[in-house]
């Protein structure tokens, strides 16, 4: 169990009171201050009850509690002070949803049954969402199994972008991760609406007619709408909603939000599901990267910038077919360079190599006198 408790104060002499009456009952630390005390909460693991003094110059301990609550929710949080104002006592319930208010001096005996009620009450409000949350993994994870079932080639979907789903949001700033985890889990949920042949065409790239789109366009307003029957899914549902929507405000539901009015889970379900239907489509990673940035308008530019953080290397390379006369120093070999002698293939430069200005001065003599590979494929980078 967290027993781990810190003391904000001014008072360095109450402070040290603190750790020399508790320390058998608790784990105690202190902070001189309300900046120290926050920059602790911070930076270090979960205090299970934070507890602070009113009356402190630059900032008082109701925002400092407020901010607590805003940094570390589970926190339990406890106000102690020499003011018994009824006032104050309001402000700090209702300002930092406070678990007990406390007056100083304040008798050990006392002080030890308050905090162990709040280290109690820590247990068992994280008890209580590790509940829900297994809860909630249970009912999503049925879902999800759900459309594997139903719609197989969709669920490959999910699962090859899914990967990329916790390095994106951590490079974009996502507060909530886990809900855009979640958005990505269940975003195509709707297609189990979709016919067969809809669904086809789509995952190819082929065009689709009025009527079709039509239908097409109604599978994220299902999936949204299954999500958000479950509790604290809102968020969710919302991001699933907007998938289809282009960050300059073209695409689907119209009328709604637009550029950084989007939720970020759509902004990033939008680059995601697009950049695996080129790759799905044939292209290399780096091609398919290289063609969501060529395309004005449909994708948020930071969900962009930081998709090509998450690829890395995969990100920057092409493989294309190149003619032998085309072939330039730094270019490496995707596959195999063959000549054909007396009807046998013999092979003379392996995949992997790195052309230089030497190799290339013999690839041009050995085509002189002999069948040789042409085209080859060979990696380039992305923006030659």
């Amino acid at each position: 169990m967290n027993k781990r408790v810190l003391f904000i104060d001014d008072d360095e002499r109450i402070l040290a009171g603190f750790r020399r009456n508790l320390h058998s009952h608790f784990e105690v630390d202190t902070a001189v201050g309300p900046e120290a005390g926050l920059a602790k909460v911070r930076d270090n693991p979960a205090y299970a009850v934070v507890v602070s003094d009113l009356r402190m110059p630059v900032m008082d301990g109701i925002t400092v509690l407020a901010k607590v609550r805003e940094l570390r929710p589970d926190t339990v949080r406890v106000m102690l002070t020499g003011y018994a104002e009824l006032e104050a006592a309001i402000a700090a319930v209702n300002e930092g949803n406070i678990f007990r208010f406390l007056t100083k001096p304040c008798e050990t005996g006392y002080l030890v049954g308050a905090l162990t009620a709040a280290v109690e009450q820590h247990r068992l409000v994280l008890a209580e969402r590790e509940l829900l949350e297994g809860t909630l993994r249970g009912s999503l994870k049925m879902l999800s199994e759900v459309l594997s079932l139903l719609r197989p080639e969709v669920y490959g979907r999910v699962s090859r972008i899914a990967p990329y789903v916790r390095p994106l949001s951590r490079a974009c700033g996502d507060p909530v991760p886990w809900q855009t985890e979640v958005a990505v889990m269940l975003c195509l949920m709707g297609y189990i609406i979709l016919p067969e042949a809809i669904i086809s065409r789509v995952e190819r790239g082929r065009a689709l007619s009025a009527e079709d789109a039509a239908v097409y366009r109604q599978h994220a307003e299902v999936a949204a709408r299954l999500v958000a029957n479950i509790p604290r899914m809102g968020p969710v549902a919302k991001a699933i909603a907007f998938q289809e929507k282009n960050f300059d405000g073209s695409g689907f539901p119209e009328d709604a939000p637009r550029g950084k009015d989007l939720p970020l889970g759509a902004r990033i379900l939008r680059v995601l599901l697009d950049f695996d239907r080129l790759v799905s489509a044939g292209q290399a990673k780096a091609e398919a990267y290289k063609a969501l940035r060529q395309t004005s308008g449909l994708y948020d530019p930071d969900v962009l910038a930081a998709l090509g953080e998450v690829l890395g290397e995969e990100g920057k390379y092409v493989i294309v077919k190149m003619a032998l006369k085309k072939l330039r120093d730094k270019m490496i070999l995707a596959e195999d360079m063959f000549v054909v002698r007396g009807g046998k293939e013999v092979k003379v430069l392996p995949k992997g190599y790195e052309l230089s200005s030497v190799s290339l001065e013999h690839i041009a003599k050995l085509a002189r006198y002999d069948s040789i590979t042409d085209p080859i494929r060979v990696i380039i980078p992305a923006d030659i």
